[in-house]
């Protein structure tokens, strides 16, 4: 895992020093998670925060990776399905006017808090998942004067999140709402 993300921001890092501009700042937001096809579950509402940094290659077309703490999972009422992530989203921006830009790439995840347990009468029983998460993103963004700028993303996941078979399968969706603000 280790090597994956040095791999993603090395190639970042190259490809941002040939680019337009640098861009660099930090960012926090909502997100609105849950659990696709797992019976029982509702959203859960966390927050999302951390760092960015990318560049433009041209007016148009652009690339950002982010390095973020993300609260997902869902509710139900027999338990805790709290994950915690590490996601590192490396997206291509596509600006169709001043500003405003379209969002799409892949997304790597890593649970570093793992609340995850049912409690039926007085057993607690925890609940197997997965430590590493892989999800598309796709999303909305639009970067206003002054460095602030705001971002809509919907990441849906591609691997399954519980990792034991007596559980519904199920895969991570979560909408995002952020604002940040580049220092450069």
């Amino acid at each position: 895992m280790k090597k994956l993300l040095f791999l993603g921001m090395l190639t970042l890092g190259t490809l941002s020093m040939n680019a337009q501009g640098i861009d660099f700042g930090i960012k926090a937001g909502v997100n609105f998670a849950n659990i696709t096809d797992a019976t029982g579950l509702d959203n859960r509402t966390g927050f999302v925060a951390g760092v960015f940094v990318g560049g433009k290659f041209n007016d148009n077309l652009g690339i950002q990776a982010d390095l973020l703490y993300s609260q997902q999972g869902g509710e139900f009422s027999a338990g805790d399905f709290n994950l915690d992530y590490v996601n590192v989203p490396i997206l291509i921006k596509y600006f169709v006017s001043q500003g405003f830009n379209i969002q799409a790439g892949p997304q790597f995840g890593v649970v570093v808090n793992d609340d995850t347990q049912t409690v039926v009468g007085e057993t607690i029983n925890d609940i197997a998942t997965n430590n590493f998460d892989v999800a598309g993103v796709i999303g909305l963004g639009y970067d206003l004067p002054m460095g602030l700028r705001v971002d809509g993303r919907y990441s849906f996941g591609l691997s399954d999140v519980p990792d034991e078979r007596d559980f519904d399968k199920g895969k991570n969706s979560v909408i995002t709402l952020s604002v940040g603000y580049s220092f450069l």
